[in-house]
């Protein structure tokens, strides 16, 4: 029999409501979670709610079917209910974080994480380690990605990397450059973003010209790395007269697909460099466990990086914040009824 839960549901284009749906029966592989805390992707999740994307990578195109109602979200920690016969990693009561669910009646979107009580495959289930307060883990996902972007490129000690975007991914990104030595310079349009980063390197605020011409005064020398994750296509040329030869550009922004794209043609500008590409916007296994050692040994904050917390019945609210930054806002946490005293 389905299960009854509720669900932080995308109903249409900016439309938010928090409602009851069904879950599937649970089977014997899968493991059935209570949500304390999950965290919200602003970018990922605003753009489904905008209606720009119907999956993961894929932009939603005149003629696609509107992708609603949908059950966003791919990130969330609780407390396990049940487990099926054939799981043998987790028992009732261990607190884990969890990544997407399966729900019943919705757009398949190939996420579903603001949802609880949620059906979880066994594999999308992690043990939290004991000692920080679980909602550090309930962005492990996007933390994850600023990890991904932050370790794939070679860069040595003293190294100059530039973070383009000081987003929730920027900021991962940053540190794990900077835990690795780098001489990380963050490149963004918010104050308060960028003073939160500042315990890591140095800031620009980007203007009209990405921050260029402020790099250019700090006189760091060539920049080994660029992490784009502004969505920004012109970071890619702006930064091109600054590149280290053979050094790397990290992609992890969402570009709307481009009709007929000329692929030699757009490397070509590219090609005399050098340069080595690395695209980063998926999660392993391997990955996500590494990611959250460094949360649990103090590499990676999470915590710090909150800035608001809204009880889940007032997603609504909370996106019209995310959308609308009426006020400076960067990680958002929606804490569900069992983490309430």
């Amino acid at each position: 029999m389905p299960i009854k839960s509720h669900a932080v549901v995308f109903t249409a284009r900016n439309q938010v409501e928090f409602r009851a749906i069904e879950s599937p029966d649970p089977g014997s592989e899968d493991v059935v979670i209570e949500i304390h805390q999950s965290w919200i992707s602003n970018g990922t999740e605003g753009s489904f709610l905008r209606g720009e994307r119907i999956s993961g990578d894929v932009a939603w195109r005149e003629g696609d079917p509107a992708p609603f109602p949908m059950v966003a979200g791919y990130q969330k920690v609780g407390r396990v209910l049940s487990v099926g016969a054939k799981v043998s990693r987790f028992k009732v009561g261990d607190f884990v974080f969890a990544s997407m669910s399966r729900v019943l009646g919705m757009f398949d979107n190939q996420y579903a994480g603001h949802v609880s009580p949620g059906v979880c495959a066994q594999g999308a289930v992690m043990p939290l380690p004991p000692g920080l307060d679980p909602a550090a883990y309930s962005g492990l996902v996007l933390t994850q990605v600023g990890y991904n972007c932050g370790t794939r490129p070679q860069v040595q000690p003293g190294q100059v990397a530039v973070v383009m975007g000081d987003g929730l991914v920027g900021q991962w990104a940053g540190q794990t450059l900077a835990a690795r030595g780098a001489q990380v310079v963050m490149v963004g349009r918010h104050a308060d973003r960028l003073a939160k980063f500042a315990p890591f390197g140095c800031t620009v605020l980007s203007g009209d010209d990405n921050g260029v011409a402020a790099l250019r005064e700090l006189n760091f020398g060539p920049v080994q790395v660029l992490v784009e994750t502004a969505g920004s296509l012109s970071a890619l040329d702006s930064y091109l007269p600054l590149m280290r030869r053979n050094g790397h550009m990290v992609i992890a922004g969402f570009y709307p697909s481009a009709e007929n794209v000329n692929l030699l043609l757009a490397l070509q500008r590219f090609r005399n460099s050098e340069l080595t590409f690395d695209l980063v916007s998926g999660a392993t296994q391997e990955r996500l466990e590494e990611t959250m050692r460094w949360i649990a040994d103090g590499r990676l904050k999470t915590l710090d990086l909150i800035t608001h917390r809204f009880p889940v019945e007032r997603a609504a609210d909370a996106w019209a914040l995310i959308e609308s930054k009426r006020e400076p806002v960067l990680g958002v946490v929606l804490d569900w009824p069992a983490a309430r005293p």
